[in-house]
This record gives structure tokens, sequence and C-alpha cells, in this order.
């Protein structure tokens, strides 16, 4: 398979987006790489302060003087579902892009990541048309309506490891609630999101409602966050990052969610289908060479069925087909950057400096030239409490961990600073029943690998992160609550000075 572009839509020179026209920032020029090759593919523009001032203003004045805030709801509906058809319409070009950028196999992106960021924006749209005030009308001789209004403008960071499906979820939600947004993709990963926020101006998206900045975080990132036009921040990224966000927005005293790193316990027990145990634990792992911060990344064993579920493991990931992401058998691609895999790489040395075993991988792949390929890698860690089993690697490295019955299980998968999702297999009731209320993370699947369901709340507990993102949740944050009492009936009132 070649990517499906063609020359022109690939660009050269990647510059910001305001008002629906490309700005040139004057900034630093920063190279764009495509990780399965290595080789430079586009210059990013950096946006300084002055840029992101030009951004902001333009977000600003689309939320007080254009139309986006104060369309109806059906109109606001008729928009977003525009939006995810001309998505769906252009999602060859959009996955050839985001495979320039991220070096995710096209197969995946063509059947499931674009198909999810359609998705968000009909998501919303159906969201809006069943969202409700509320009426108490409990104090005699009154009515109290509560309403919801959108916040204003909000600096929306997505990230690097699936910059569109995870960006899009942000641009879709604040619209949908009727604010606009400033939209910062990683400096590594600017291309596809670029391009998404160009066809939703060409389906009607009014000038200013969305706005694109690139750069650094330290550059760009940090000069929207602090900005004070700003009003609430939703940023998906690692945890540090995250903590210098959440102050930056404490001394604006405005609203941040936060969806941060991960060290997920993929927990299987001797009662589970081993089998599909099996096939859930590489995919957890695997999925987007192992690049989510949902990762199940810790894999916890029970002791009976250790040894032989590690072999079958080791033995699977070895044979997984790594490659050009163009080819439709290629199941794991490349890591996103050079410096992220020899990241990756150094684990593998540190495990066996901490007395654990290499089962699988540990290796770059020589035999596919200077693409940034990592073997899929496994190793059995002595305890939790090493650095392979606490830190968040972030890349196709499974930390395998052997425990004896429920008590252990809980006390391992809880022992991390991190605590956003949990895997559990099990095929008996009572297990499933005794573990998945003490497992300390946002989300549990229960015999299953990651599905997301847009209506549920998604965000971690402890360091991966505040806030929630999904229906109900995003409508709380990208809203404010207003409430109006009103007296149903003329009557006397206390006469302050009357004679």
């Amino acid at each position: 398979m070649k990517l499906p572009l063609a020359d022109s839509d690939i660009r050269q020179t990647v510059t910001a987006l305001i008002d629906g026209a490309p700005v040139r920032g004057g900034g630093a020029e920063i190279p764009v790489f495509y990780p399965a090759t290595g080789g430079r593919v586009a210059t990013l523009i950096e946006d300084g302060a002055a840029d992101i001032d030009r951004a902001v203003a333009a977000a600003r004045r689309a939320f007080d003087h254009g139309p986006w805030p104060h369309l109806g709801v059906e109109e606001r509906q008729d928009r977003l579902c525009r939006f995810s058809e001309v998505i769906e319409d252009n999602i060859p070009l959009l996955a050839g892009l985001e495979c320039f950028d991220t070096g995710k196999p096209m197969r995946d992106l063509l059947t499931r990541y674009l198909k999810r960021t359609a998705h968000c924006f009909r998501f919303f749209a159906d969201y809006i048309g069943q969202s409700s005030g509320v009426v108490y009308d409990q104090v005699k001789g009154y009515r109290t309506v509560v309403a919801r209004e959108p916040i204003g403008v909000a600096a929306l960071l997505a990230p690097w490891n699936s910059p569109i499906s995870l960006g899009s979820m942000k641009v879709a939600a604040a619209l949908a609630f009727g604010n606009t947004c400033v939209l910062k993709p990683s400096e590594q990963t600017p291309m596809a999101l670029v391009r998404l926020v160009e066809l939703l101006h060409e389906a009607g998206l009014p000038e200013g409602a969305v706005n694109v900045v690139n750069g650094r975080g330290p550059v760009t990132g940090a000069a929207l966050v602090a900005h004070p036009d700003v009003d609430l921040i939703s940023f998906t990224g690692g945890t540090e990052t995250g903590r210098a966000i959440m102050a930056a927005a404490a001394r604006n005293l405005i609203p941040c969610m936060t969806e941060l790193g991960g060290k997920s316990a993929n927990i299987v027990f001797a009662s589970a289908d081993l089998d599909q145990a099996l096939d859930g634990a590489l995919l957890g792992i695997y999925t987007n060479a192992g690049q989510q911060c949902l990762a199940g990344s810790r894999i916890l064993v029970e002791r009976p069925v250790f040894d032989a579920f590690v072999a079958r493991f080791a033995e699977r990931a070895e044979r997984i087909r790594i490659g050009d992401p163009t080819d439709d058998a290629t199941e794991m691609g490349p890591v996103a950057s050079e410096a992220h895999m020899k990241h990756v790489l150094s684990y593998a040395g540190l495990a066996r400096e901490e007395g654990g075993r290499l089962v699988a991988g540990g290796v770059r792949d020589e035999s596919l030239g200077n693409g940034y390929f990592v073997r899929p890698t496994a190793v059995v860690a002595p305890s939790n409490d090493t650095r392979v089993a606490q830190e968040e690697i972030f890349g196709p490295f499974a930390t395998f961990l052997p425990f004896d019955g429920v008590e252990e299980a809980v006390a391992i998968a809880n022992g991390t600073d991190f605590g956003l999702m949990s895997y559990v297999w099990s095929d008996h009731l009572p297990t499933v029943n005794a573990v998945v209320p003490r497992l300390r993370s946002g989300g549990i699947m229960v015999n299953a690998t990651m599905m997301r369901d847009l209506r549920a709340p998604f965000g971690g507990f402890k360091e991966s992160g505040v806030g929630r993102e999904g229906g109900e949740a995003c409508e709380r944050f990208y809203t404010h609550e207003k409430f109006v009492s009103t007296r149903l009936a003329p009557g006397p009132l206390r006469q302050l000075g009357a004679a």
C-alpha cells in the first residue's frame, strides 16, 4: 500500500492557522520526520508569544462577536454532522498525513482512528440534542432555572502519540458546547491536525472558532496556557508537563483538565480464558507500538500459570510483523522519534541491571533501515519496585510480574503513582467482584481490551490526571452553570427606609 497522498497534500512548511488562514510565525524552524524512514518530510515554524496573542485574540473575537456561540442547538448539530461527513470523505488523506506524522500502520488509521475522529463530531452532535437544563420550584412563589453556557476560549493541547483522534475529541467537545479554541498539536506531529482544521473551515466553521498554533511545549505551549485571555485548558500528555500546565491554570484561576501518564496493570488470573487473555495482553501493550497512556504495560499473571503464559507471550511477540506502515501485513509500526526509540531501548539494559530477565526483543530492528523500529520487548521483573515496573516507558515494552491470589494482585496493581486503567482477566465472577472495587484506576476493562465509550467519563486517579472526558464530563468542563430565579407573581417586598 502506498500513502494516499499527492505531492500537494504534503506541506513542506507547516504554519499556524488563524482566522482560517495560514500565518507564518516568527520562531524557530523545527524539522518533522517520518518515523518509518527517519527522513525529514517537513519543516514546522514555531509560534512564539506574539503569535499566541494573535491566535487567542482571534478566538476571543469569535467567541464574543462571532456566530458560533450564539447558534441554536439544532444549527450547531447540523454543523457538527457536516464536519463528521467531511472527515469521512477525507479519511485517506488524513490517514496518510497521520501516518507521515506518527508511523502508525495505515490499516489501523483507515479502519479505526479516522473513523473514531468522524464519530466524535457525530457523538457530540447527538449529545447536545438531548442535553437539558434543570428547573427547581420547591420554594413557593419562585421558579429557578439552571442552564449551562459556554465558558469562552479553550486552549487544547494534543499529544504526539495519537494526535488526530485525541485532538479531534477536544475540538469536537469544545465546539459542541459553544466555545472557541486554540489548538496546539505536538511539534512532532502537526500535519494531520492542521489539515483537519482546514477541512472544518471548508465545511462551514466560522473564522476564529478553531485556530492552530505550533511549536514546542516550553515555548508555544507555555505561552498558550499562561495567556490571560484563555478561559480553560485541556491537555493530554506527560505527567510533568501536566503539573506545569495546572500551575499556570491555577495562577489564572481557570479550569484545567489533564489526562496524563499511566502504568496500567493487566491482571491475568489462572481462572481466565488464557487464550483470550494472551491475545488481550499482546494487544494491550503492542497496539500503537505501546505509545498509549492506557497500555497494559505491567502484566500481572497468577503464579500457577505464570511461566507458561510468559513463554507463549514471548513467542507471539517475536512473531509480530513490524515494518512499513503502508503495508497491509504490518502489525506494528515504528515509535515516533529517534529520541524516543533510544529512551525505550535504554530500559532493556536497565531491566538487566535490576536483575530482570529479558524474554523478547529489547533491540532496534536494524533490518528496517533508518526507521525507528523497536522489536516488541518483554521482561520479567524481580519486583514491582523496579524502575521498569514503575516508570512509564511508553513503548512496546511489557513488564511481567507474578502474583499469588487476589490480595497480592490488588497490592501490586495499586502499587504505582499512576491510576489510569486496569484490565482484569478471569472467568470466575467472585474473583472479578473481589478485585474490581479495590483497583485505584479511572477505568477498568474486564475480559476485554480497551474500548472507549464516549458516554462514559475517561480519566485517571493519582498522577494520571485530573478531570474527565466524555459526554456528560465534557459538558461539565466546557460550560458554566447559571441559575435564574423568577418570582411567579407580584407581591409586596420589604420596604427599607419607608415612612
